[in-house]
C-alpha cells in the first residue's frame, strides 16, 4: 500500500501543468477592438426576419432624432443665444439689442460726448438752479459762485442776450418762460441792442478767486461784459 500511494504521489508530482502550456492547449482568439464589443444587427435582414413575427415580437426602429444646430455669431451677443436656430430670420441684426427713438426716424439712443454738467443734482432741480442764476446775474450784472456752476450757466445767460438781441414777441415770450423776473426781461430787451449790437457771442467773462472756505471749493466770478 505505502508503495502505491508512493507512485501516485510521484505521478502527480510528474504530470504538474503550467500556464504556457494551457495558453498553448486553448483554441486562438482574435483580439477585439472595444468598438467592437456591441453587437450589431443589419437592419435590412432584422426587418425582413421581424415581418414574419407577431407585432409583439417585432423590433421598432425609431427614426434618429435631428439635431438643434445652433447659430455662430461673432461680437455683441445675443438676448437669448441657446433658443436661436440658423433658420431664424428675426435675429439677423444687432439692433434689436439697443433702445431706440422713433421721432420719424429710427435714433440709437447712445450719448456720444454729450456730457452735461449734472451740479450734483436731478434734471429738475438742475434747470431751477441754472434759471435762478440767469436771472440774478442779468439782474446784478456780475455774482460769486462755484467755478463748475459758472461754466454751467454760462450758455444760457449768452442764450438770453441773444434772444433779447432778435427783439421779436416769440423770442421775448421764450425768455420769459426761462428767466424769473419779467421788468428783467423788459429792461434786458430794452438794452441789448445798443449794447451788445456789434458783438458777436462771448457776452460773459469768468473770473477766478480764492477757493470757499469751509469745504475749500474752487470759486469764481462771473459777469457780464
Amino acid at each position: 500500500m505505502a508503495s502505491c500511494a508512493h507512485a501516485v504521489m510521484a505521478t502527480s508530482t510528474d504530470s504538474r501543468w503550467c500556464m504556457a502550456s494551457l495558453r498553448s492547449a486553448l483554441p486562438s482568439i482574435p483580439p477585439c477592438s472595444p468598438s467592437s464589443t456591441s453587437l450589431r444587427f443589419p437592419l435590412a435582414t432584422t426587418l425582413a426576419s421581424s415581418s414574419s413575427l407577431p407585432s409583439s415580437h417585432r423590433l421598432r426602429v425609431s427614426p434618429p432624432k435631428p439635431k438643434s444646430v445652433l447659430r455662430t455669431f461673432n461680437g455683441l451677443a445675443l438676448l437669448n443665444p441657446l433658443f436661436l436656430s440658423s433658420s431664424s430670420s428675426e435675429f439677423r441684426s444687432y439692433g434689436h439689442c439697443f433702445t431706440t427713438i422713433d421721432n420719424g426716424g429710427r435714433v440709437y439712443a447712445m450719448r456720444h460726448g454729450r456730457r452735461v454738467p449734472k451740479l450734483n443734482r436731478p434734471p429738475d432741480q438742475r434747470r431751477a438752479l441754472l434759471r435762478g442764476l440767469t436771472t440774478q446775474l442779468l439782474k446784478h450784472g456780475r455774482i460769486k459762485t462755484t467755478r463748475a456752476r459758472a461754466s454751467a450757466v454760462r450758455k444760457y445767460v449768452d442764450k438770453m442776450i441773444t434772444l433779447a438781441k432778435d427783439g421779436s414777441l416769440h423770442k421775448r415770450r421764450q425768455a420769459l418762460g426761462f428767466i424769473y423776473e419779467k421788468q428783467i426781461v423788459h429792461a434786458l430787451f430794452s438794452e441789448v441792442p445798443e449794447r451788445y449790437g456789434q458783438r458777436n457771442g462771448g457776452y460773459t467773462r469768468i473770473i477766478r478767486t480764492v477757493p470757499r472756505r469751509g469745504d475749500n471749493a474752487p470759486m469764481a466770478y462771473i459777469e457780464l461784459v
